[in-house]
């Protein structure tokens, strides 16, 4: 399965290194030996930017995205994170048609954080429950007041958004166990040394 996690300036390092250490740590067989090797890995995990042009996170940490939106392979699970760059990413008519359009034919789309803030504008959470940082949770009602605006570590819609930063983690987790079982979702979880 395809994970592509959006990257973009501004965004909040756990948002999206959370779950990607989730999904790329995720194993069919339970132990340490089985993350020497990718066989087994049920996530082909990898980043996505508007262009591979190197991107700031918060602090200051350097990511070049993988793919671009044009060369970008098929996507089955969409990881949207958050951070103050979202605001501005909210304007950015190239994006937000990205994220539709790569939401429509992905199996599970999930934001982290004000994540949310993006899928909202796309009109992927119009009439759901949804939630996102404590912070943001008058900013995703602003967006589109249909939504449902919850304070949850995270919601599952069928678009599954989390709160904020290490709530991204949690959700990982989460879809791991919907996608793959309780046991494979919580050794993941005890190889991470995560407490749930």
């Amino acid at each position: 399965m395809n994970a592509g996690i959006f990257v973009f300036n501004e965004m909040e390092v756990l948002d999206f290194a959370g779950p990607f250490e989730v999904f790329s740590r995720t194993r069919t067989e339970p132990g340490v030996q089985s993350r020497r090797s990718n066989l087994g890995a049920p996530f082909n995990v990898y980043t996505v930017g508007k262009t591979k042009a190197p991107l700031l996170a918060t602090g200051g940490l350097e990511i070049v995205p993988k793919f671009d939106f044009a060369d970008c392979p098929h996507v089955d699970l969409l990881v949207v994170p958050g951070g103050w760059g979202t605001r501005t990413l909210l304007n950015d008519e190239d994006t937000v048609a990205w994220i539709k359009r790569t939401a429509a034919n992905a199996q599970k789309v999930t934001s982290v954080c004000t994540g949310a803030l993006l899928l909202a504008k796309a009109g992927l959470l119009r009439g759901k429950k949804a939630t996102t940082h404590w912070g943001a949770l008058d900013a995703l009602k602003s967006v589109d007041p249909t939504i449902e605006v919850t304070k949850e570590r995270f919601v599952d819609q069928g678009i599954v958004t989390s709160a904020g930063i290490s709530a991204g983690i949690d959700m990982a987790l989460y879809v791991v166990e919907q996608l793959l079982g309780a046991q494979i979702s919580a050794d993941t979880a005890a190889y991470m040394e995560y407490c749930r």
